[in-house]
């Protein structure tokens, strides 16, 4: 089973750019099956209020539970005070089994961290290419998992990359993602030097190919078992603690057609550039 662990879903509100705007995923998913990706997870576009983002992509999960998983967006200053009841949201009513966060938004803080602990989830930070907070990220949160995609950097920046690797390298409960990586000298240095079982496929879905992204793992001709670490086996066993503990609860899961219509959305000031452009400024 081949899972594509980095795709985003549904409307944004913010209208600057496919990041903020949508993220649909008709053409993501006719492509995903060309490639021989069966189940995907799925993440919110950028929005002024993940509430109402991380509702719509659990309408979405809903309607296909055996083909997507759910992490639940949050915002490390909007979501502030409210970060617990969002995720306990998340995890007890839509099934959601990690956390989306976004320097673009803001700096992660201590309470995202310390709410991922609480429900032993696993955390998708994108730093871009501040990679110096996965040292603290790592040794003041030991025992929370961190996905840092892009093997840090979408924007490309070799420094940042070949910094992060040595992260990557040295911590247990670092990790990386394929997604957009470009370098692909790098890409193969963070599994000779951190292994397999630390790096996870990704696409940055829908707007990457899902093929395309599959192809540079492909491409590694790595030993049949590590290939499965990667297309997979590593995502699994980071949302494991998770989905024993969903198993102590009661799950109602509402219908698709049961969840509350979106709130109107507000407006998102100040985004008139890529975010995945940014890195290092």
């Amino acid at each position: 089973m081949i899972i594509d662990c980095h795709c985003h879903a549904g409307k944004g509100d913010g209208l600057t750019g496919p990041w903020d705007t949508a993220a649909p995923l008709g053409k993501y998913l006719r492509r995903a099956t060309e490639a021989g990706i069966s189940r995907t997870v799925l993440f919110a576009a950028f929005h002024s209020d993940y509430a109402v983002a991380n509702r719509d992509v659990a309408r979405i999960v809903a309607r296909q539970p055996d083909r997507f998983y759910g992490f639940a967006f949050v915002h490390p200053i909007h979501d502030r005070g409210r970060v617990h009841a969002l995720i306990e949201t998340a995890v007890q009513q839509y099934g959601f089994c990690g956390i989306k966060v976004h320097r673009y938004d803001a700096r992660i803080t201590r309470e995202i961290c310390d709410v991922a602990r609480a429900f032993a989830l696993p955390v998708l930070y994108d730093v871009m290419g501040q990679v110096s907070v996965v040292e603290l990220l790592a040794t003041e949160y030991p025992d929370v998992n961190f996905i840092i995609p892009h093997l840090s950097s979408f924007a490309d920046e070799w420094k940042a990359q070949v910094a992060f690797i040595e992260h990557l390298a040295r911590h247990p409960n670092v990790y990386t993602d394929t997604a957009g990586v470009r370098r692909f000298d790098l890409l193969e240095e963070a599994l000779e030097r951190a292994g397999p079982h630390k790096i996870l496929f990704g696409s940055d879905g829908p707007w990457l190919h899902p093929g395309v992204e599959l192809a540079k793992v492909k491409l590694l001709k790595l030993p049949p078992a590590d290939e499965k670490l990667v297309l997979g086996e590593n995502f699994l066993r980071l949302i494991a603690p998770v989905r024993r503990r969903a198993a102590q609860f009661t799950r109602l899961m509402p219908r698709p057609d049961t969840l509350p219509v979106a709130l109107a959305h507000s407006e998102l000031a100040g985004r008139s550039v890529d975010p995945w452009l940014l890195d290092g400024r």
